[in-house]
């Protein structure tokens, strides 16, 4: 965990300096795109230890849509610039400085929104020793989460009864069985898309 924490910290200021004419690209694009709101999305979730952080991203929807803190392909609150950030995870990566400022890990659980991880009971909450990260591997295995919620007829049930529980699963998995390779082969996979085996399956 010492090299996990100096490695983020290392490459989380290295990609900033290195992908700052990206960010500032996408920025661009967001404001001509999509005028009337902000550039960068912030919300609270839910940190290492149950603390609460603000997470940063691009923003991909409309402003003020009101919706579910579940997402889902094809609807109408994501916008068509959104829905290629989102795609091409360019949405996050404003989350470098959630990394840099510690909130966050390049490899950990995604962060949620209050209501699921900090609600968690007896052993399921050891997964808030972690900090949250960009990508995971209960991220790689639902790398298609949005377009698997879609086929559903009730994606919020769906989500709250099968795949978060199976998140939490997949996470408790990974803090006790850490490595720090895994986690760079974690990385790559997600960068280039191919799957790895983890916790006996392929994600």
């Amino acid at each position: 965990m010492c090299m996990k924490f100096v490695f983020d910290r290392l490459m989380a200021t290295v990609g900033l300096l290195v992908l700052w004419p990206v960010l500032a690209v996408v920025a661009v694009l967001i404001r001509v795109k999509m005028p009337g709101g902000p550039v960068i999305f912030k919300q609270k979730r839910v940190g290492r230890g149950g603390r609460l952080f603000t997470m940063y991203k691009f923003r991909s929807m409309t402003v003020g849509h009101g919706g579910s803190s579940v997402s889902v392909a094809g609807e109408s609150r994501i916008t068509l610039l959104g829905a290629k950030l989102r795609r091409y995870k360019l949405d996050e990566l404003p989350e470098l400085w959630n990394v840099l400022v510690g909130d966050m890990s390049f490899v950990g659980p995604r962060p949620d929104v209050p209501g699921y991880a900090d609600n968690l009971t007896g052993d399921d909450r050891e997964v808030l020793r972690l900090r949250p990260g960009i990508t995971g591997p209960a991220s790689l295995k639902y790398r298609n989460e949005e377009e698997l919620l879609a086929r559903q007829s009730d994606p919020q049930r769906y989500n709250d009864e099968i795949i978060f529980p199976d998140k939490v699963r997949i996470n408790r998995y990974y803090l006790h069985h850490y490595s720090f390779i895994k986690d760079i082969e974690m990385i790559f996979a997600t960068v280039l898309g191919f799957k790895v085996k983890f916790a006996g399956e392929e994600v």
